[in-house]
C-alpha cells in the first residue's frame, strides 16, 4: 500500500470550499449480509458496476466533519459520535445496513491522522474536512434496496464554505421550491436531498444571492432550512428555530448551538414554527445559518418578493458573535471544553 505523495503547496489561508486532493482514504465492503474490516487504501477512483443501486435509484448517504488544530497544534474532532449515530439514522431511512459506530470512529481517525499534513494550521481558520459515504455499490434493476454495499472515507483541506468576508449572507425565499416533505427523507443525509437544491442555488445566485431559504412543502410558509444548513433566528431577544418534524436534518452544530444558548448565555430557546412573515418585523433582529461546513454563518438580509429585510447593516448581531465565538473557541480549546464535545487525536 503506497500512495503517491503528494507535494505540499497549498496555501492555507486562502483556501475556499473545494476539494484538494490529499493521500489516503477508507473503503469497506458489506457483501453477504455482513461488512468486512475496511481498509486504508491510496485516494483515488474507485471500480461500480454501471447497475449499482446508487446510480439507478439513489440509495446513498453521506456524513461531514471537521478535524482541527488547537492553538498548541494538537488535532481535534467536534463531536464525531454525533456523525457516526447520525450516519446509522440515515442508513435505516435508506433501507441500509447500519455500520459500527466504533468502527466508524476508528476509521476517522486513521484517515485523519495519515493525511493529516492536510490539516490547515490554527492561525489559518481552516480544517481538513471528512467526508464518510455510504452507497448502494451492487448491481440492481428492479426498484429494491441494494444487496451490496460500500463505506469511503476521504478528507480534504477547506477554508469558508460562505465566502462572505465577514459580512453577512443574503438570502432568497424561495416561492417555487421545497427541500423536503413530511414522511420524506429530509431528516437524513441521503445524497438525493442535495441534488434538489441546486437549481434553486444556481438561480438565485444569478440574481445576486448567496443562497435560498427553503419554505415548508404544505403551507409555503413556515421557514425549513438555508440550503444545506439549519436556519436560526433572535425574536424578542429569544433563539427561534425551527421545529424539527422530520422535514428538517438533526444538525449536530445547531443541537450545539441551542446548547450554548441555554447553558451559556441563558438566552430562552423556542422550537416551533416560524412563518417568514415573522422575519420582516422589528422584532427580529439577528438570523444566522449553522451546520458543519457553515459554522455560524451571519444572515445579512432576506428578501421575498418585492420584501427585503436587512439585519445589523448586513453584520454579524451581538447574540451570533456571541455563540459563534464560543463554539469556535471550545472547537479549537480555546476554551474549556465542560461538555466533552472535543476529542483530541493527537
Amino acid at each position: 500500500m503506497q500512495a503517491n505523495e503528494l507535494k505540499i503547496e497549498i496555501d492555507f489561508n486562502k483556501l475556499g470550499f473545494e476539494i484538494v486532493q490529499t493521500e489516503w482514504m477508507y473503503v469497506s465492503y458489506f457483501k453477504d449480509n455482513k461488512w468486512d474490516d475496511g481498509k486504508i487504501m491510496p485516494y483515488g477512483p474507485i471500480e461500480i458496476f454501471p447497475s449499482a443501486n446508487i446510480l439507478s435509484y439513489g440509495q446513498g448517504i453521506f456524513e461531514g466533519l471537521k478535524a482541527l488544530k488547537s492553538k498548541d497544534n494538537h488535532i481535534l474532532l467536534f463531536r464525531p459520535i454525533e456523525n457516526a449515530k447520525r450516519f446509522n439514522i440515515s442508513a435505516e431511512r435508506l433501507a441500509m445496513p447500519s455500520f459500527d459506530n466504533n468502527k466508524f470512529l476508528k476509521a476517522i481517525e486513521e484517515v485523519v491522522l495519515l493525511n493529516k499534513k492536510f490539516i490547515p494550521p490554527y492561525n489559518s481558520g481552516g480544517a481538513l474536512y471528512i467526508r464518510p459515504i455510504m452507497i448502494g455499490s451492487g448491481p440492481m434493476l428492479g426498484v429494491a434496496p441494494a444487496n451490496e454495499f460500500m463505506v469511503m472515507i476521504y478528507c480534504s483541506p477547506v477554508g469558508s464554505y460562505f465566502n462572505a468576508e465577514g459580512s453577512g449572507i443574503e438570502l432568497l425565499i424561495s416561492k417555487k421550491y421545497t427541500r423536503s416533505s413530511q414522511g420524506g427523507t429530509g431528516y437524513s443525509k441521503m445524497c438525493g436531498n442535495y441534488a434538489g437544491i441546486l437549481k434553486p442555488a444556481k438561480e438565485a445566485k444569478k440574481l445576486g444571492y448567496d443562497e435560498v431559504i427553503y419554505l415548508d412543502s404544505i403551507h409555503m410558509k413556515y421557514i425549513s432550512e438555508v440550503g444545506a444548513a439549519n436556519f436560526c433566528t433572535i425574536i424578542d431577544g429569544k433563539l427561534v428555530t425551527p421545529k424539527r418534524d422530520g422535514t428538517i436534518l438533526e444538525g449536530i452544530t445547531l443541537k450545539s448551538v441551542l446548547d450554548l444558548a441555554k447553558k451559556e448565555l441563558k438566552i430562552p430557546v423556542r422550537e416551533r414554527d416560524i412563518s417568514y412573515e415573522e422575519l420582516f418585523k422589528p422584532n427580529c433582529t439577528e438570523a444566522f445559518c449553522t451546520g458543519t461546513a457553515a459554522v455560524i454563518t451571519p444572515i445579512g438580509s432576506i428578501t421575498y418578493g418585492k420584501k427585503r429585510k436587512e439585519f445589523n447593516n448586513k453584520e454579524p448581531g451581538e447574540i451570533t458573535k456571541t455563540i459563534y465565538n464560543l463554539l469556535t473557541s471550545i472547537q479549537r480549546l480555546d476554551k474549556k471544553d465542560k461538555y466533552n464535545w472535543v476529542e483530541i487525536l493527537e
